[in-house]
């Protein structure tokens, strides 16, 4: 028999980045939003077309946004599928550590004795800009 040789690496955070997309930081930014609508809806127990709705796309649309196919769809239109769900969303701009590029997150923070169906901390980090 022949042998395979195998080569497991290791990956960062963000899959976008390691398969070399471009805007690799912005799609993971998307992704966090993506699942923090998809954990909306599935607390509200909507179905897609109800959600679809409440969020003002095309059931098709928020479909492929919440398989991941999310070009197209800017983090402001994600931002508003969330409140549209109930969602309030904080933007905090705080400085980063000396040295050190600033870093864009996506964090949950939900009320003591809400329930939710995962709890997903996330950051992606955003290049310097010169």
């Amino acid at each position: 028999m022949n042998e395979i040789d195998t080569t497991i690496t290791m990956g960062s955070s963000n899959v976008y980045a390691d398969i070399g997309m471009p805007d690799a930081e912005g799609m993971f930014v998307k992704a966090q939003l993506a699942m923090r609508i998809s954990d909306a809806i599935r607390a509200k127990r909507l179905t897609q077309a109800k959600a679809a709705v409440m969020v003002g796309m095309t059931q098709p649309k928020l479909s492929n946004m919440l398989r991941g196919q999310f070009r197209g769809v800017s983090e402001t239109k994600m931002m508003d599928c969330l409140t549209a769900l109930g969602k309030n969303i904080e933007i905090i701009v705080r400085s980063a550590p000396r040295g050190q590029a600033g870093q864009v997150q996506v964090v949950s923070r939900e009320p003591a004795g809400h329930r939710r169906a995962s709890a997903r901390p996330v950051s992606s980090k955003i290049a310097k800009m010169a």
